[in-house]
């Protein structure tokens, strides 16, 4: 007798009708068509819909694609508000299509099942909303528009290079689109940056920018143990929605609860956020050691710590600071070898600290440099965290360091899309 027919492939293009499963770490939901996985976007958990696959390759472990028609409905669906945010067209948003209380729902979904894959932990956290929202939109103080090739500009397809031209973005800041940046020729332009910062207009700049210096803008914080301005480069890295940082700050050292004549590093440091929150605490006694590899950032978090002579800017990657190895990069090695690097601890790092910081950027940590945070034996270690899987995954880590996850809360800092920022409080076990 002849076994079952082999399954067709699927291919870009093919059209397909799927029940929708669990939400995932990406943006979508999860579906299954004849034993293959189906990454779905713009379905919701529950949902009949037909999807066309936008994504196969050889192999067909999985395919992506969207979901052009919905048969059967979920109770959270909702009309997109923007009409760019729809099947083929702007990528810039992930869950327009469900309700904002229901979005927040599916992302602390996502941020439990990480946490119990990735760390073994079942964790209870719901996302919290920023102060100040107003329906999830108009929050997005910085947005890089993508230049197509008529000098329009726009933001990409879903995984694409794509353009999609737009005249309005629900998600941003509106001084940011006052600027007319969607109506003017960027003809010989890449992309167009604009920035809204808390004080003063909005910044427009052409990247690579023609211009021989970026600006500096100035973001004002007022947080309850920080009330501040803080320079920051125009092109440099700052919170997008315009509560993020009075409400992390306020997190961060409301947990730590910082005393006067601790030692506190903060790590990934940027423009010294968290570092002048901690040496405001810890007083001319104290000492703080902020970490940062970013020529610019650094620039900036020196101008921004200079009131605190009682604090330290060090220019260095987190890893090479500590003396321990770059994580490998991925694919064939190019071009020539690279030297060998001498791994040796920076000098001005402290042998030991109280307080530990962290806000590293989406990759995570690693576990070299979070064994070495557990050798400094602070007694409380925060972490900022844009990215669910690697702060799982680096929990993991910190718990062979001998310490515990103490508290998690996560917060709904950029509406509408995939992305939350998460902070954890872990303390040394007994």
């Amino acid at each position: 007798m002849s076994g079952p027919a082999p399954v067709e492939p699927l291919a870009v293009g093919d059209v397909v009708e799927v029940e929708v499963g669990p939400v995932a770490h990406g943006g979508h939901c999860v579906a299954r068509h004849e034993g293959r996985v189906v990454f779905v976007r713009h379905a919701l958990p529950g949902e009949r819909v037909v999807a066309r696959v936008t994504e196969a390759r050889e192999g067909q472990r999985f395919v992506r694609a969207e979901a052009v028609e919905v048969v059967t409905s979920s109770p959270h669906r909702v009309q997109a508000p923007c009409p760019y945010a729809a099947p083929g067209l702007c990528g810039g948003c992930d869950f327009q299509h469900a309700s904002l209380d229901y979005q927040r729902v599916l992302k602390a979904a996502v941020v439990r099942e990480q946490f119990s894959r990735l760390a073994g932990l079942e964790v209870d956290v719901a996302v919290e909303e920023l102060p100040g929202e107003d329906r999830g939109l108009g929050w997005r103080t910085r947005v890089e528009f993508a230049v197509d090739e008529s000098g329009r500009a726009g933001l990409r397809r879903h995984r694409s290079h794509e353009v999609v031209v737009l005249d309005t973005c629900l998600i941003a800041e509106p001084r940011l689109l006052a600027t007319g940046v969607l109506r003017q020729d960027w003809s010989g332009e890449r992309s167009v940056d604009v920035v809204a910062p808390s004080r003063g207009d909005a910044v427009v700049l052409r990247l690579p920018s023609s211009e021989p210096e970026v600006p500096t803008v100035i973001e004002h914080v007022t947080a309850q143990r920080l009330d501040r301005d803080f320079g920051v480069s125009a092109r440099g890295f700052w919170q997008v929605h315009p509560a993020a940082p009075a409400t992390f700050v306020d997190t961060v050292l409301g947990w730590l609860q910082p005393r006067a004549g601790e030692t506190a590093l903060d790590l990934y440091a940027g423009v010294g956020l968290f570092a002048a929150a901690l040496a405001e605490a810890v007083g001319e006694s104290g000492r703080v050691v902020a970490v940062e590899s970013d020529a610019v950032a650094t620039g900036d978090a020196a101008g921004n710590l200079a009131a605190y002579p009682w604090s330290l800017v060090v220019r260095a990657r987190v890893d090479d600071a500590f003396g321990v190895p770059r994580p490998a990069r991925k694919g064939p090695a190019r071009g020539r070898a690279t030297r060998q690097r001498k791994l040796r601890r920076h000098p001005l790092l402290p042998p030991s600290a109280d307080l530990v910081v962290l806000d590293p950027p989406r990759t995570g940590a690693g576990r070299d440099v979070l064994g070495q945070v557990a050798e400094l034996r602070p007694r409380a270690v925060a972490y900022v965290a844009c990215d669910p899987a690697a702060l799982a995954r680096d929990t993991a880590y910190l718990r062979d360091g001998g310490f515990a996850l103490r508290e998690l809360r996560a917060f709904d800092a950029f509406p509408m899309t995939q992305h939350l920022e998460c902070i954890a409080l872990f303390e040394p076990r007994a």
